[in-house]
């Protein structure tokens, strides 16, 4: 029987938003059993924490925001895929804006922050996601699915018109070290040509070269950490989304998918299982 796990102390950290572009403060403490991954506003503590589940996402647009009535979280992915791969059942996400730090686009810097900080064991027994039936979602060309499977394994394909990215596919294991080596540090990518349209939107306000990889018609604006790293932050975001339906055991197989599909299976599986 496992046993929920939480941090063994607290951890802080400030940054830009990617999306918002502003100054946050972020703490991760340790939190009761039984109380899941909580986003809470430590300049408005009257506010009602958000519970970072699947019956909470509200948007999905270049990012997964969670709320509740007013308060809103949102680019929560990087740091729930740490959160999930480090088998952090309770935290409290305590930010004093509306979106966690960018860092540099990745998972990199959230994991080894959880890592330093350690975990640990709880009262309670951890309720694991058991894949147990084949659960899908699709929109045309795009699918996510989830396949019964004794550990966690991702395996997704990108599909890109761009002759620089093209098809790019990766498979993985999920394992903390395998991830820290191979998936923490692809970071998120942008089509230059798109930066504007975004900005004009109040979307990636906080990007930059610094905290995003941007290619162009020519080639790549800033050095990769892999060929391949598209895909790679794909799947970054695939445990990060489906993280909202609990700690999963499975098999997702995922075509070109994103945080709409992503999220979209997260609820289904959720739904199921209360």
């Amino acid at each position: 029987m496992q046993k929920e796990r939480t941090l063994a102390a607290r951890v802080v950290y400030d940054g830009i938003g990617l999306h918002s572009g502003k100054p946050v403060h972020m703490e991760l403490a340790p939190a009761a059993p039984g109380s899941g991954i909580l986003f809470a506003r430590s300049d408005l503590p009257e506010a009602v924490p958000v519970p970072a589940t699947a019956a909470h996402v509200t948007a999905t647009l270049r990012a997964t925001t969670i709320g509740a009535g007013s308060l809103k979280f949102f680019t929560i992915e990087h740091l729930m895929s740490a959160l999930h791969v480090q088998g952090v059942d309770n935290c409290l996400v305590l930010l004093d804006a509306e979106e966690p730090p960018v860092v540099d686009g990745s998972a990199r810097t959230f994991f080894r922050l959880i890592a330093e900080a350690g975990t640990v064991e709880q009262d309670a027994e951890r309720r694991v996601t058991v894949i147990d039936r084949i659960y899908r979602v699709d929109d045309g060309s795009h699918f996510i699915m989830a396949l019964p499977y004794d550990r966690l394994r991702v395996s997704f394909t990108s599909l890109n018109d761009h002759p620089l990215i093209g098809v790019q596919y990766y498979d993985l294991e999920v394992t903390p070290e395998a991830y820290e080596k191979e998936i923490a540090p692809a970071r998120t990518i942008a089509y230059e040509k798109e930066v504007a349209a975004l900005q004009a939107n109040g979307l990636g306000l906080g990007g930059s070269l610094e905290t995003v990889i941007v290619y162009n018609d020519e080639g790549w604006m800033n050095p990769l950490n892999f060929p391949n790293e598209l895909v790679r932050h794909k799947i970054l975001d695939v445990l990060g989304d489906l993280r909202l339906a609990g700690m999963i055991r499975g098999h997702i197989i995922a075509v070109a998918s994103g945080h709409a599909l992503n999220t979209a299976l997260a609820k289904q599986i959720a739904e199921e299982r209360e």
